[in-house]
């Protein structure tokens, strides 16, 4: 799943900004502060960062400057109520890939997200295949032979994470772990992930099609190339 963190210490819009954004298809991480925020870039590293600028301790463009001193190149988003030109071509000075004045409509917000997926991303990156299934991870649609594929977000998850994995057996604990992100599994979520799978494969693998997803027992599940 593509992973945003947002580094804003407003709470209201922390959290206005995280339900859209989970809405839309994407993992979101919050921090509320400068400090907080630069040690989650480090260590987390996600796939886009959305730094308000004016943050308690460490401001946004002391996280920017520093993030990229050290060669951190997550692709970054500065939001900031100062819109004036020249805060916005110095905060670009130091390293941010945008600037959206506040305030701003959620979807502009989203827009601007995905744009910068787009720019930090190879063609390949973009879009998965395996055999005539395919995943577009920017616009979250997957089709197979053609066939636009009604998928729900977490069946797109799930697709995504089988197809980075393909011809692999993936287990319940590592789809518990990466997938529903709960390091502590139990029966109750063992069924909740094979309900899940088995609507996934209902839809993938419809009659007349070649079986992509299948079940490796004692293990979990695979999805294999037909060849």
């Amino acid at each position: 799943m593509t992973a945003v963190l947002v580094i804003e210490d407003d709470g209201v819009i922390a959290r206005a900004m995280g339900a859209h954004l989970r809405t839309s298809g994407f993992d979101v991480e919050w921090a509320d502060d400068g400090t907080k925020g630069l040690r989650k870039l480090r260590f987390e590293r996600p796939d886009v960062c959305v730094v308000d600028l004016m943050l308690p301790g460490l401001d946004g463009w002391g996280l920017i400057e520093r993030a990229r001193d050290e060669g951190l190149m997550t692709p970054i988003l500065a939001v900031s109520a100062r819109g004036n030109e020249h805060d916005k071509v110095a905060t670009l000075a130091l390293g941010a890939d945008d600037y959206l004045a506040k305030p701003f409509a959620l979807p502009e917000l989203l827009a601007r997200v995905r744009a910068l997926l787009r720019r930090g991303r190879t063609a390949g990156d973009l879009r998965l295949t395996v055999s005539d299934l395919e995943l577009d991870l920017i616009a979250r649609r997957a089709s197979r032979g053609g066939r636009l594929l009604d998928l729900t977000n977490r069946e797109l998850d799930l697709l995504e994470y089988l197809m980075r994995h393909r011809g692999h057996a993936v287990s319940r604990e590592m789809l518990a772990r990466d997938v529903w992100r709960e390091p502590n599994r139990g029966s109750s979520l063992d069924n909740v992930i094979d309900v899940q799978m088995g609507r996934l494969r209902r839809k993938v693998d419809e009659e007349g099609n070649d079986r992509l997803i299948q079940t490796v027992r004692g293990v979990g599940f695979v999805l294999r190339e037909v060849t």
